[in-house]
């Protein structure tokens, strides 16, 4: 009982901190981006908190169940990508937009712009949607109602949380997540390890891949999942408009040292953990298919079992809260993306630029909730957490990253090379992911961003070289000092 009273209280603090959040809400810059005033502080606790989700919890923890340490190649993706975000998350402050595809806009085409946010809302509805299937499996493991009745639940308190308060309500939540992550997760890895018998215990029943650099599958599954990671993390549009939350350019700048320290520690300690909680139920028969095979889906969800089943029960209760601060404060932020993009990129840019701040809000608002069914209905097209992960990430980090990155790194990239990068990483995600999808692909989920990525550049770069140079006012914004 203990268990579901966690989940119960901090679903009730949430929306209360919603409510009092969205009080002083009125437009669409204290919605979308806290009125460009957060605190390094605040901005390390969110950034921390929106990229540790049920992707870390339940997809790299199920991989490590079944790999071993090399799932920490998915992690590592996002720890060298924040350290090359470090010296553009200035430049990102500088420029002052609400969005990234308003840079897209900037540097490249309105073209630009539609093609990066219909990839942003593909991914960003794909990752709230296993932030629900996350939220679902969690309460039904405290209670007897199904993953999918919990997945309603888990949607519904979502949607009134953004609701509310939007960005603000976000800020000021993830700071108490992310103590509850840390502390959770730091009391649980050192008892999970003394439950499986020590290291010893740990290496004796586990395969001697799980302790190796690549594991199992070698090393082009292992580049596989940190290029995803990576490429998204530098494309990953939540980040950036909290950044454009931030009270100024130092502000954003600290905020990168503070995340890459945290991302660092808690996803190692999930993957720890996770691979502690495999020494423990390597034989049990829950845990595998009937063909000897391990059943995916049962192997994500092995920190959950831990806290609820094996660990003390005040370390389970402490666990099973950062695990609800973790799928919680991840889907907030990912709902709430793309319901900005559909109002100020389509809605503001194409349908009504000269809509009020309350039309602009109410539109947002509805968006939450409209996008919100549909994150629900794609939760169903996928085998497990970790495909649904590397698809999203694949499809943010092979269309909107390297024409990003080039608006900020390259003068020579033409707003035509911009443009047909975007679509081409988009298009090829989308083709790779119905062909595995309908069987007629021998590569699965871990090799999708080489042709998606490759898609991508080579358009980005044999385009800009063949074209002639963009004119200065395209390139001079983001080069300014």
């Amino acid at each position: 009982m203990i268990y579901l009273w966690t989940v119960i209280l901090y679903l009730v603090f949430l929306a209360g901190v919603s409510i009092w959040r969205g009080r002083g809400v009125k437009t669409q810059e204290e919605f979308m981006v806290a009125g460009r005033s957060a605190s390094a502080l605040f901005l390390v606790a969110t950034l921390i908190c929106t990229w540790i989700g049920s992707g870390s919890l339940f997809g790299g923890a199920g991989r490590a169940f079944r790999e071993g340490f090399s799932a920490l190649w998915m992690s590592a993706g996002a720890w060298v990508g924040i350290a090359i975000v470090y010296f553009l998350a200035p430049k990102v402050r500088r420029i002052a937009q609400f969005t990234v595809s308003d840079i897209l806009e900037m540097r490249y085409t309105p073209l630009a712009r539609l093609l990066g946010t219909l990839s942003i809302i593909i991914a960003y509805l794909t990752i709230a949607g296993y932030q629900l299937i996350g939220g679902g499996r969690l309460i039904s493991l405290v209670t007897d109602l199904t993953p999918q009745q919990g997945q309603w639940i888990t949607c519904g308190a979502v949607v009134v949380f953004v609701i509310f308060a939007g960005m603000r309500s976000i800020l000021a939540l993830d700071l108490i997540n992310g103590i509850l992550i840390i502390l959770g997760i730091a009391i649980a890895a050192p008892i999970a390890l003394s439950l499986a018998g020590g290291w010893g215990g740990l290496t004796s029943t586990l395969p001697e891949t799980h302790f190796t650099v690549t594991g199992s599958k070698g090393i082009w599954p292992a580049l596989g999942l940190f290029f995803p990671t990576f490429f998204l993390l530098l494309g990953e549009s939540s980040m950036y408009q909290k950044f454009m939350s931030a009270k100024d350019e130092h502000a954003a700048r600290k905020a990168v040292i503070g995340m890459i320290i945290g991302v660092i520690v808690i996803e190692t300690l999930l993957d720890t953990t996770a691979i502690f909680g495999a020494a423990h139920y390597w034989g049990d028969a829950r845990f595998h298919l009937a063909d000897g095979s391990f059943d995916q889906r049962m192997t994500e969800t092995v920190i959950l079992e831990m806290a609820r089943h094996q660990l003390p029960v005040w370390a389970g209760v402490m666990l099973l809260a950062g695990a609800v601060a973790i799928i919680f404060s991840t889907a907030t932020t990912f709902l709430m993306i793309p319901a900005g993009n559909v109002t100020r990129d389509i809605y503001q840019r194409f349908i009504n630029p000269q809509a009020s701040e309350k039309k602009i809000l109410l539109v947002n608002r509805v968006m939450v909730l409209l996008l919100a069914l549909v994150a629900i209905l794609l939760t169903t097209r996928f085998t497990s957490i970790l495909d649904m992960a590397l698809y999203a990430y694949t499809m943010v980090g092979a269309a909107v990253t390297p024409a990003l990155l080039a608006a900020f790194l390259w003068k020579r990239v033409t707003p035509l090379a911009g443009t047909l990068s975007v679509g081409a990483g988009m298009l090829a995600t989308v083709v790779f992911g119905i062909l595995y999808e309908a069987g007629l692909s021998k590569w699965d989920y871990d090799y999708i961003i080489y042709p998606a990525g490759g898609a991508s550049i080579l358009c980005l770069i044999v385009v800009s070289l063949l074209g002639k140079p963009p004119a200065e006012e395209k390139w001079r914004p983001f080069w300014a000092q």
